[in-house]
């Protein structure tokens, strides 16, 4: 069994991250010891006024243990809340710490662990799992062996008290016992079903709701919200199991309790009256038998979230041991590259099956620079992301400046590489934030120079507040031409030795353009460029085009060359799919 999948060893996992708050841990845990007792003092303390001063009508001695039976439960009542303010202290600092690393962690996976996982499930882990975690130490071990002293200690002065009291209050005690078994196995089984189900709901309400935009044009909001009701109806009808078990159970609790105070008064009552039980005995089981089930019937609920935190803890570790990392093999550090980029015989495959590159070889010169150009799936942008090793090639060689990239370190190579998508993604926060990506390393200088030199300043400065402007979540308050201007300045404002164009310029409108094919000529100008495009304006001017077809080289060569192949695939992507006008 894994660790993950062991409780033992998630308990352990868990309670690693309490090293930095040892002191919280160790006092919670003295507290539980000092509680146990006091506890079960107050029922004891009961029956001596009773016996040994009401009955006698000692007032002076009823005076001062009426002071010490307020002392203990004032002290009690301190110590209590000062257990919980602990152990809830103790539960959020570590959920903080784990939620800090598994966000770390995630940061650090690769590409492919995202393709594979909604994003929805990696927000239950971080958000959700995290807080029933947090009961582990809440509500969990530490509370639980306070209650099990609790109650061995009630259980040991029960018994100091009256041994026929405590056997006759015992009768039903089985039954509790039972039952309380029960209600854990059964919540269990409904927790674990509504944690799926509150996976499922937010992977399900972050796709809709982030591509909400094809929702509407394709008019499937019915069909849509038919569908979350269906999901819905699932995760409501998990949590009524859980709170009929809990409907059940606590009554249940309440009738057995019930039934042993009335076996206790009636064979007490009749020892009363017999000799065998004083009257402080009497008076005093009552509030012996309430701390006794009390315990009792809440540890079953503490027992199933000390389960459903672990099984919460289990799902989180088993990200955290997910070594599907973005891997940062290399060793070589150096500030620039001169950007000679060479593919030798380079095969790639997403799946491991299916191949999406076969056997690509080409050599891009330092300074120079290269389109490539295909149609749909053929594999243009794949060769962008293992230029940029967001995945692994199976087979070949990628180097740069004749040094395998896996050779130098990610900050090296990710650092020298520019890249503008076509699909720009914009987070929520200024103009400034998003181009500088809260980098403290480039300043607002920089980050104007750079938009002044592609003449985005222009486009920035009309907006409200200028670069201060706040942009919302993926950038919807923005227009297209917005978004991808700040993506080109995002990334130009790292000086690149090698820029990468994905398609950079298909969505935006024609006087945009204009202003970024102008800047296009004076950057990659003396710079590695790579340019993928649908648009011919922007891969006249290149050195090299490369023509793919089903992830295969099928052609190369500057455009007047391709050209002077009319039956040629780059001949029929220029009549079908480029726009004449633009060239």
């Amino acid at each position: 069994m894994s660790d993950s999948g062991n409780n033992f060893f998630i308990l352990r996992r868990l309670f690693g991250f309490t090293k930095p708050y040892r002191s919280i841990l160790w006092t919670s845990t003295f507290l539980a010891i000092l509680l146990a007792p006091l506890n079960a003092l107050t029922p004891y303390l009961t029956h001596l006024m009773v016996d040994n001063h009401i009955m006698k009508a000692d007032l002076p001695g009823l005076q001062k243990m009426a002071l010490l039976f307020v002392l203990v439960l004032i002290t009690t009542t301190g110590l209590r809340y000062l257990f919980t303010i602990l152990t809830n202290t103790l539960g959020q600092n570590v959920i903080k710490d784990i939620r800090n690393k598994v966000f770390a962690h995630l940061l650090g996976m690769k590409l492919a662990y995202f393709d594979k996982t909604p994003v929805g499930t990696n927000t239950t882990r971080t958000v959700n799992d995290l807080e029933s975690v947090n009961v582990v130490f809440a509500e969990g071990l530490i509370t639980i062996m306070a209650d099990v002293l609790g109650l061995l200690t009630i259980l040991g002065m029960m018994f100091y008290t009256s041994v026929k009291l405590t056997f006759i209050s015992l009768v039903s005690f089985p039954l509790l016992l039972i039952a309380s078994y029960i209600f854990k196995e059964k919540v269990k089984v409904s927790y674990q079903r509504v944690r799926t189900e509150v996976a499922r709901m937010n992977s399900f309400l972050q796709e809709h709701i982030s591509g909400m935009r094809i929702v509407q044009i394709f008019t499937a909001e019915k069909k849509i919200a038919a569908k979350f009701k269906s999901i819905n109806k699932t995760y409501t009808r998990a949590n009524l199991d859980g709170i009929f078990y809990y409907a059940v159970f606590f009554p249940v609790v309440e009738i057995i309790s019930a039934a042993s105070l009335g076996f206790m008064v009636w064979w007490g009552a009749k020892g009363v009256l017999g000799g065998a039980v004083t009257v402080g005995q009497l008076v005093a089981f009552p509030m012996f038998i309430a701390r006794l089930f009390q315990p009792v019937r809440m540890l079953a609920d503490k027992f199933n979230s000390l389960q459903m935190g672990l099984i919460a803890g289990g799902r989180i570790f088993h990200t955290l041991d997910n070594q599907e990392k973005d891997y940062d093999s290399g060793n070589i550090h150096l500030d620039k590259l001169k950007g000679e980029v060479v593919f030798d015989r380079v095969s790639f495959s997403y799946d491991g099956i299916t191949p999406v590159l076969n056997d690509i070889s080409f050599t891009l010169e330092a300074g120079k620079s290269l389109a490539i150009v295909g149609s749909t799936g053929s594999g243009k942008s794949t060769m962008i992301s293992i230029l940029n090793r967001l995945y692994e090639v199976e087979n070949g060689v990628i180097s740069i400046d004749g040094i395998n990239i896996k050779e130098y370190d990610l900050e090296t190579l990710r650092g020298n590489i520019g890249l503008v998508l076509q699909d720009v993604f914009l987070f929520y926060g200024s103009v400034y934030d998003n181009i500088s990506l809260n980098n403290p390393n480039i300043s607002h200088q920089q980050i104007e120079e750079a938009s002044k030199t592609i003449g985005a300043d222009i486009f920035f400065k009309v907006l409200p507040g200028g670069y201060e402007y706040q942009v919302t979540e993926r950038g919807s308050n923005l227009s297209m031409g917005q978004r991808q201007l700040i993506s080109f300045v995002r990334a130009l404002v790292y000086q690149p030795n090698i820029l990468i164009l994905d398609e950079a310029t298909s969505s935006i409108d024609n006087q945009t353009e204009a202003i970024i094919q102008n800047a296009i000529d004076k950057l990659t100008k003396g710079r590695t460029s790579i340019i993928i495009a649908h648009r011919l304006s922007t891969i006249k001017n290149v050195d090299k085009i490369l023509v793919l077809e089903k992830g295969k080289i099928v052609e190369s060569g500057s455009q007047q060359e391709l050209l002077a192949h009319p039956n040629g695939l780059f001949s029929r992507l220029y009549l079908t799919h480029f726009d004449p006008i633009q060239a």
